[in-house]
């Protein structure tokens, strides 16, 4: 399920050793949610972006050296050519939707940590684009649907803000090309919301973009007096540093745009002529009118997929149980330094059930795609009996 670059590794991963493999996609093309970002560089650079496996599928096609792609050009250069590939173009279900899965003649609490429920197949419900139904059966699973189309609610301790329900229509939840968008964004003023790296950018891109059009103002509401922006020591990775950097120079004032308010909380919302009353929670609430509102508190994947599983999930970081706990003390630092947990992290109660990719962290914002490209050889060696 998804059709990522850690679903596609998957099929592909699959397809290599004859198995029968079916990648379904709810959105309309391969890399939905990369699309969604395509205008965003990454950190790391072609020699980083492209799994083994997918360039000896794609041979000289694949795209290597040091230079750091866009997400359009990950779908272009890397998504698509993979989804074209013989091996996986018939077996690709664009444009469908699994919105549940069970265990056929069992519910979730009947043969608890017995062998029968290994030998019932998996039961997936279906939607295609036009919303119809239907049931599919599987004897794995693999669920790499990632997290971006779950974005967190941006009021106080990670519910919504009063009124929110009432204001989406002026809330934009993921990163957006302003400069593609002027009208949207051109002498508005904007709230941001979020600390995280989506956030960073945003905050560096609306100041840029600020300077040619007047009157446009960002208020950067950070939920934290003090604000690192999780800078590394020696960061290895040169544009997430100089990210940080830029983050750390605009909450010192860099910008005349950008006001940054620490330590503040997003306590209600209301409709305001078209635009957007704001009440701000600091000890003192201030209350501020914003045209738009960009809530970038980062997002976690949808549980409701496996609700009818026995899948243990960690109570803080929403991540399968085994691999949380391994992962326990990785929520900052250099996430390339974090090691594969191993094919026993990956494993769930239930049997033949994987949750592969971004979604697999949970919370943790941690991964990297390398890190997917380990947990496929892991799920198909151990499925297979023997290692990668």
């Amino acid at each position: 399920m998804g059709s990522g670059p850690i679903g596609l590794d998957a099929a592909l991963a699959a397809a290599e050793r004859g198995l029968d493999v079916t990648l379904y996609e709810a959105g309309e093309a391969v890399g939905a949610h990369v699309r969604r970002w395509g205008h965003v560089r990454t950190f790391t650079p072609w020699s980083m972006s492209v799994s083994p496996r997918a360039r000896r599928a794609l041979g000289q096609r694949a795209p290597a050296g040091p230079a750091l792609p866009t997400g359009s050009e990950l779908v272009e250069r890397l998504l698509e050519p993979l989804a074209a590939l013989p091996a996986l173009r018939a077996r690709l279900r664009l444009g469908t939707r699994v919105v549940a899965v069970g265990r056929e003649g069992l519910l979730k609490h009947e043969a608890i940590g017995a062998p029968e429920r290994a030998l019932r197949k998996f039961r997936l419900l279906l939607v295609d684009r036009d919303g119809a139904e239907s049931v599919v059966r599987a004897d794995v699973v693999i669920d790499a649907t990632g997290t971006y189309s779950h974005p967190n609610r941006l009021g106080d301790g990670g519910i919504a803000a009063v009124g929110e329900g009432a204001c989406e229509d002026r809330i934009d939840r993921h990163l957006t090309p302003f400069a593609e968008e002027p009208g949207r964004w051109a002498g508005a003023t904007v709230l941001l919301t979020g600390s995280g790296h989506s956030a960073q950018t945003a905050a560096r891109e609306l100041a840029l973009f600020a300077r040619d059009a007047p009157g446009t103002r960002v208020i950067w509401a950070l939920r934290r007096s003090e604000a690192d922006f999780g800078a590394i020591a020696g960061d290895p990775l040169p544009e997430r540093a100089a990210l940080n950097a830029d983050a750390a120079a605009l909450a010192a004032g860099a910008s005349p745009a950008v006001e940054v308010r620490t330590g503040v909380v997003t306590e209600v919302l209301a409709p305001h002529d078209g635009r957007v009353a704001v009440t701000l929670r600091n000890g003192d609430d201030s209350e501020l009118v914003a045209d738009r509102i960009l809530a970038l508190n980062g997002s976690v994947g949808d549980a409701s997929l496996y609700r009818q599983l026995q899948v243990h999930e960690c109570y803080a970081t929403c991540g399968p149980m085994k691999l949380a706990a391994a992962l326990l003390g990785e929520t900052g630092g250099d996430c390339l330094s974090i090691a594969p947990a191993g094919p026993d992290a990956l494993a769930n109660p239930e049997p033949g059930f994987f949750i592969l990719g971004a979604k697999s962290y949970g919370r943790n914002s941690q991964f990297l795609m390398r890190t997917g490209w380990s947990q496929v050889d892991d799920v198909f060696g151990s499925l297979l009996g023997r290692p990668e």
